[in-house]
C-alpha cells in the first residue's frame, strides 16, 4: 500500500491539507475544498433487497472504482463508515472483501480516527446537560417530555428501554438507547457543509415540547460549543485507500434502514472536486437507502448522482423466489424466475429518478452461465444494461466489463433530478408517495398515537420537512418475513421522531428499532487476536 500522504498528492491534495494518522489513513482539512468546485460524475450504487445470501453493494463499489482506474480514468470512492454493532454482530466487516477492499480495513471497521466515538460523546453530553437541567428545574422540560434519548456504537437490545434515575425521588423516567449510527448528530455531520452549519444545525436540534407544544431546542442549553469541540475533528472527511491505489473518502456512517444512510456530503464533494467519477453507495437496497440519497442527500445539498448501478446475486435471487439458503449452489431456474420480480421492483424504483440504470450481477463461484444469461436477458428485456461483476476474486480487472457498462449509459447532460415529493405536501402524502413507488405498497396506515406526535410536529412547524423512513431492509414491506416483491400490503407506521437540525421527520414502521440486536451468533464470536497480536475474523482483512 502506498503512503496516505502519496495518494492524497497524487488527486491534488497538499500535504498541508492532511491530519495524519500513522501512515496508512488521514483526515483532510476543509480548505481542501477551497476553489475546488465539483468536476467528476457521480455513480451511485445501491442494491436489490438484502438476504442471507449476500449481494456486495461494498465490494462492488470498490471494484466498479478499481475497473474505471483500469481503463485509465482517475476514479475515487466517496463510502460509509462501518458501525461496531454490526461489525461485532451479523457483518463482521464492512470494508469489501477478496481483491476489493478498502484498507486498513481493521482500523477502519474499529475505532478508525474515532469519528463514532465524537459523534456518542458529543450526543450523550447534550443529553447529560438536559438532564443537569432537570435536576437544577432550570427548563421548561418536564422529564416526560424529553425526546433526546442516549446512544451507544453496539448492537444491544436490553439498552432499547431503560430507567433513568431509578430510585431518586424525583426525576425517575423511561429512556432509552439508539445505536450511534441513528443518533440525529450522525446525520447532522453528514449533511453539514461547514463548521458554521454545523453548528446552526445542533442549535436547531428539538430537544422535547413543553406541554403548550413550544419546542425545546438544544440551543436553549447553551450546549451547542462544547458539542461543537468534540465534532470538530470529525467534521473532515477520512481519506485511505483501496488494495489497488484507488483514493477512499470513508467518512460518516448513518444505516438507512433506521436513519438516511448516506456518507458525508463533504466526503463526497471532496471526491467530486479531486476525480473525474466517484463511486458512492447508499445503505441497503433501493427503497430505503437510494431513495433517501436522493429525496433527502440530493435536496439538501443539491447533489446528484449521473447514473444508478443495482447489485443483484444469481444466489439472492434464487433466495427472493423461494430457493432455501441451504441449497442456492444448485440450478433452480422456477427460483431464479420468481425473484427476479425483486429485481425489477428496485429497477422500476430507481428509475423514478430519471437516471440511467445498471445491473451487476456480483459473480459467485457457484453460479452456472445460464443462470447470468437469464438475470442478463431479464435486463435488457426492460432496457436496462447489466454486466457481470467479478470483483471479488479479480480486483479492478473484474470491474473493467461493469465500468464500461456504466461508462456507456452516462447521458452528456443530466436532466434535473425530480425528487418523490415536493417539501410542501403533507407528510402523509409524502409517505404515501413513498411507500406506493418504492415499497409497491397501497398506502400507508398511521396508528393513533404515531397520529398525536406527527400532529405536534406539523402545528410546531416542522410538516414541510423530508421523511425518513425507518422500515425493515429485509423486504420491500414493513414485514421482514415476506421477501420477494410482496403485493397487496399497506405499510403501518407506528411513531414518529423529529431530526430538525437534521432536516427530516423519521417515521418508524413496523417492528423497526433503533437500537439493533445481535444475531444467534453474533461475528463477535469469531474475532480474536492471534499469537503475533494481529486481529482477525473482521472481513475485508
Amino acid at each position: 500500500m502506498k503512503a496516505i500522504a502519496e495518494v492524497a498528492r497524487e488527486i491534488g491534495i497538499a500535504e498541508e491539507h492532511l491530519s495524519l494518522y500513522g501512515r496508512d489513513k488521514a483526515k483532510v482539512a476543509l480548505a481542501a475544498l477551497k476553489n475546488k468546485p465539483p468536476r467528476g460524475r457521480l455513480i451511485l450504487v445501491s442494491a436489490i433487497t438484502p438476504t442471507p445470501a449476500g449481494e456486495g453493494k461494498t465490494v462492488t463499489s470498490i471494484g466498479l472504482a478499481q475497473g474505471l482506474r483500469k481503463l485509465g480514468l482517475r476514479s475515487a470512492l466517496a463510502l460509509r463508515q462501518p458501525s461496531m454493532g454490526p461489525v461485532f454482530g451479523r457483518k463482521g466487516g464492512a470494508t469489501g472483501g477478496g481483491r476489493s477492499t478498502v484498507q486498513p480495513a481493521v482500523d477502519i471497521n474499529l475505532h478508525f480516527t474515532g469519528d463514532f466515538h465524537a459523534v456518542t460523546s458529543a450526543h450523550n453530553l447534550l443529553a447529560s446537560i438536559i438532564d443537569n437541567r432537570l435536576h437544577l428545574k432550570q427548563t421548561a422540560l418536564t422529564p416526560d417530555q424529553v425526546l433526546w434519548k442516549r446512544v451507544l456504537d453496539v448492537n444491544d437490545r436490553a439498552l432499547r428501554s431503560v430507567l433513568l434515575n431509578a430510585g431518586a425521588k424525583s426525576g425517575e423516567r423511561r429512556s432509552g438507547f439508539d445505536i450511534t449510527a441513528a443518533s440525529e448528530i450522525m446525520a447532522i455531520l453528514c449533511l453539514s457543509e461547514s463548521l458554521e452549519d454545523l453548528r446552526a444545525r445542533l442549535d436547531r436540534i428539538v430537544v422535547g415540547f413543553t406541554t403548550e407544544g413550544v419546542p425545546v431546542r438544544a440551543s436553549e442549553f447553551k450546549a451547542t460549543g462544547a458539542v461543537l469541540a468534540l465534532l470538530r475533528d470529525a467534521l473532515q472527511p477520512n481519506l485511505v485507500q483501496s488494495v489497488e491505489g484507488v483514493p477512499a473518502f470513508v467518512h460518516g456512517g448513518p444505516f438507512a434502514n433506521i436513519a438516511h444512510g448516506c456518507n458525508s456530503v463533504l466526503a463526497t464533494r471532496l471526491a467530486l472536486a479531486h476525480a473525474d467519477y466517484v463511486v458512492t453507495e447508499a445503505g441497503f437496497a433501493f427503497d430505503l437507502g437510494g431513495e433517501k440519497f436522493i429525496d433527502i442527500k440530493c435536496r439538501q445539498s443539491g447533489l446528484s448522482p449521473d447514473a444508478i448501478v443495482l447489485v443483484a446475486t444469481v444466489r439472492a435471487l434464487k433466495l427472493h423466489g423461494g430457493a432455501p439458503l441451504a441449497e442456492l449452489q444448485r440450478p433452480d431456474f422456477a427460483a431464479l424466475e420468481r425473484g427476479l420480480a425483486n429485481l425489477e421492483a428496485h429497477i422500476t424504483a430507481a428509475r423514478n429518478f430519471g437516471r440511467p440504470v445498471t445491473v451487476a450481477i456480483n459473480h459467485f463461484p457457484t453460479d452456472l452461465d445460464d443462470e447470468i444469461a437469464r438475470v442478463a436477458g431479464f435486463c435488457r428485456a426492460l432496457g436496462v444494461n447489466c454486466a457481470k461483476s467479478e470483483v471479488f476474486a479479480k480486483g479492478g480487472e473484474g470491474g473493467v466489463a461493469l465500468a464500461e457498462a456504466v461508462l456507456s449509459t452516462l447521458p452528456f447532460e443530466v436532466p434535473r433530478v425530480e425528487f418523490t415529493y415536493r417539501d410542501d405536501q403533507p407528510v402523509r402524502r409524502k409517505m404515501e408517495a413513498i411507500a406506493k413507488r418504492f415499497y409497491g405498497a397501497d398506502g400507508v396506515d398511521i396508528l393513533p398515537e404515531a397520529e398525536l406526535k406527527l400532529g405536534l410536529f406539523e402545528i410546531a412547524g416542522f410538516g414541510k420537512l423530508p421523511v425518513c423512513m425507518a422500515k425493515t431492509q429485509n423486504s420491500l414491506s414493513d414485514d421482514p418475513e415476506k421477501t420477494g416483491r410482496p403485493r397487496n400490503f399497506r405499510i403501518t407506521v407506528r411513531d414518529f421522531e423529529l431530526a430538525a437540525g437534521a432536516g427530516f421527520i423519521v417515521a418508524l414502521t413496523g417492528q423497526m428499532m433503533r437500537m439493533p440486536a445481535l444475531p444467534k451468533v453474533p461475528a463477535a464470536e469469531h474475532i480474536d487476536l492471534n499469537t503475533d497480536g494481529e486481529i482477525v475474523g473482521i472481513s475485508g482483512t
